[in-house]
């Protein structure tokens, strides 16, 4: 029987950058990259260059031995190939308040170590279905926002606002300063989803099902909550539990 697992599918070739010159350059005309995959033992004046930039750019770096780079059939590639991003990230600021001066109540998701692209791509679509204004994912530790996770989205992901910030927890304290709560979702709090207003404006953050929320970022939250399941079962899928949340938050603000 033919296999229909998801498979990795290698970049277009026109959607890379190749060698370091051509990523510097990329970057100082103000083109979005994906990520930068990097050789792992290069080092010298142009490679401290780049970093810089990409961290300046909130381009996050993928180190990988040449056999990564050599993968994608280029040549030339000097130890670095940058990917171009399908997504315009915005920034934050900019986007509470366009919310706000619309009239609207700013509603936000935030992914904590949310690394499968899939549950990435149907998360996009569930927040865009209803209403999110923007996801606001960290500069590391999140699957890369490609042509597969926009598939699995069905397009929402080229739709919605999508906010690449270097820390997650400086994101919470601008939302903070915004007048925004911040809800962090955890199976084993005691406090029920269905107990809280989400009518105000607020985000929610959402954590990777391996290691969950970042410790120090739950702390600064302003309220945990679980979601109510009669199932003795470990969890939800966490694009499934964002479903399960964003309903609620519509219900309440539809009523």
């Amino acid at each position: 029987m033919k296999n229909f697992r998801h498979q990795h599918q290698r970049p277009k070739k026109n959607t890379l950058i190749i060698g370091r010159e051509a990523i510097i350059k990329a970057i100082k005309e103000g083109k979005q990259l994906d990520r930068i995959y990097m050789q792992s033992n290069v080092h010298g004046q142009v490679i401290d260059e780049i970093k810089s930039l990409a961290a300046s750019a909130l381009v996050p770096i993928n180190k990988v031995p040449v056999e990564k780079l050599n993968s994608f059939n280029v040549s030339n590639h000097e130890g670095c190939i940058g990917q171009i991003s399908k997504i315009q990230y915005q920034d934050l600021q900019q986007i509470i308040s366009f919310v706000v001066d619309n009239g609207e109540v700013p509603l936000f998701i935030i992914l904590d170590g949310v690394t499968d692209i899939r549950n990435i791509g149907a998360i996009a679509r569930s927040a865009f279905c209803f209403g999110v204004h923007a996801i606001i994912i960290p500069d590391k530790g999140v699957g890369s926002l490609n042509e597969d996770a926009i598939l699995t989205s069905a397009g929402a992901l080229e739709r919605i606002a999508v906010c690449r910030v270097n820390s997650l927890m400086k994101a919470v304290d601008d939302l903070h300063l915004n007048g925004i709560k911040v809800f962090a979702s955890e199976m084993t709090a005691e406090t029920k989803i269905t107990t809280l207003d989400f009518t105000e404006p607020c985000a929610i953050v959402m954590g990777g099902e391996e290691h969950g929320i970042y410790p120090a970022l739950m702390k600064i939250c302003d309220e945990k909550f679980a979601i109510p399941m009669p199932g003795d079962f470990e969890s939800l899928n966490v694009s499934v539990a964002t479903g399960v949340v964003l309903y609620e938050v519509s219900r309440q603000r539809l009523v």
